[in-house]
């Protein structure tokens, strides 16, 4: 009996076609993840200029507007794959705002660490003990990276200090934060002053602190200028320190030389050899030092104090002493007049 001609089997292509699209579908599933992989930890971009970009990322943005900025800046490829990878690795939601240097070709996988970490360019703004509120509203206003313009505050309103900022804060804001961290610390010295200091109130200690600061730029003497100032309160004589006369003639500028005599004698407010007691206002900003000084002054009975020839000072309780001290130093000039004249 003859039989009619075979069917060819369908099976074995079918299975063929579904391995070669199976293949083909992985090649491509590879080829992605290797994109994916190199678009998130491979080299990012180039700088446009120099060896970094400055990115400004504000508060509120979610992951997707920091993708964008990311994006505009040209310091990432793909904003979806920065969007897909700050979830993956579970960082969407704690990117921190602020100023970023994204380095010429970071990575996307380094930036978003750099953005979980917070790892914000940081800036400061220094303000030296002894400044007067004019030289650190010039330095507030100075700062490139700050907004807005600061008035001066009132003579010994502010605490000496390094203060961080960030690009676009306010100046005028800046200045603030100095005031409020000079009342804080006036308010916490002043509650824990020592029993029978010389002053009605916290502004004058303020402004003994800030004769103190600029009679000597040594630490450990401080405490003991503050207490040779205060004894002279106490027993009613003059102060007599040179500082407040030149904050009377220049308001805290250096005069480069000397007092005159004309100068000691001339009738200022600030001149503490005419007046008695306190001069008007702070004559600097004191720092954290002078302040605790005038608050918790050493005991002692010096009323006198005069250069050493070191940089620092000699003190006395009599007169007398302090004449004996006094001849020491002009001698010192002397020496150093006559060697200067070789």
């Amino acid at each position: 009996m003859s039989r009619g001609p075979r069917r060819r089997s369908t099976r074995g292509s079918a299975l063929t076609a579904r391995g070669g699209f199976g293949g083909l579908l992985l090649i491509l599933l590879l080829a992605a993840a290797a994109v994916l992989a190199f678009l998130y930890a491979g080299p990012g971009p180039r700088a446009p200029q120099g060896v970094a970009t400055t990115v400004v990322l504000e508060r509120g943005r979610g992951t997707p507007g920091i993708a964008r900025v990311l994006a505009r800046a040209g310091v990432i490829r793909s904003q979806t794959v920065f969007m897909v990878m700050a979830k993956l690795t579970a960082g969407g939601s704690s990117l921190k705002a602020g100023e970023y240097a994204i380095a010429s070709r970071e990575s996307m996988a380094s930036i978003l660490g750099d953005l979980k970490a917070g790892r914000v360019v940081r800036h400061f703004v220094t303000i030296p003990e002894g400044w007067t509120s004019e030289m650190a509203a010039n330095a507030v206003n100075a700062s490139p990276v700050l907004v807005g313009f600061a008035a001066a505050p009132p003579e010994g309103s502010i605490l000496p200090e390094t203060y961080e900022v960030q690009r676009g804060d306010d100046r005028g804001k800046v200045i603030e934060r100095m005031e409020q961290a000079r009342d804080k610390l006036v308010d916490q010295l002043w509650a824990a002053r020592k029993p029978g200091v010389p002053f009605a109130s916290p502004a004058e200690a303020v402004t003994l602190a800030s004769i103190v600061e600029k009679e000597t730029g040594v630490a450990a003497e401080r405490p003991r200028v503050a207490a040779v100032f205060e004894n002279r309160l106490r027993t009613g004589m003059r102060l007599e320190s040179d500082p407040t006369v030149i904050y009377g003639i220049s308001k805290g500028l250096p005069l480069g030389r000397g007092l005159t005599v004309s100068e000691l004698a001339a009738e200022t407010p600030y001149n503490t050899y005419k007046i008695a007691g306190l001069p008007p206002t702070p004559i600097a900003n004191p720092g954290r030092a002078a302040l605790a000084a005038v608050l918790n002054p050493p005991p002692t009975q010096d009323l006198y104090f005069v250069a050493d020839g070191t940089g620092g000072h000699v003190f006395a309780p009599t007169y007398a002493e302090h004449e004996k001290n006094v001849a020491k130093w002009r001698q010192i000039e002397r020496a150093r007049a006559a060697g200067g004249a070789k």
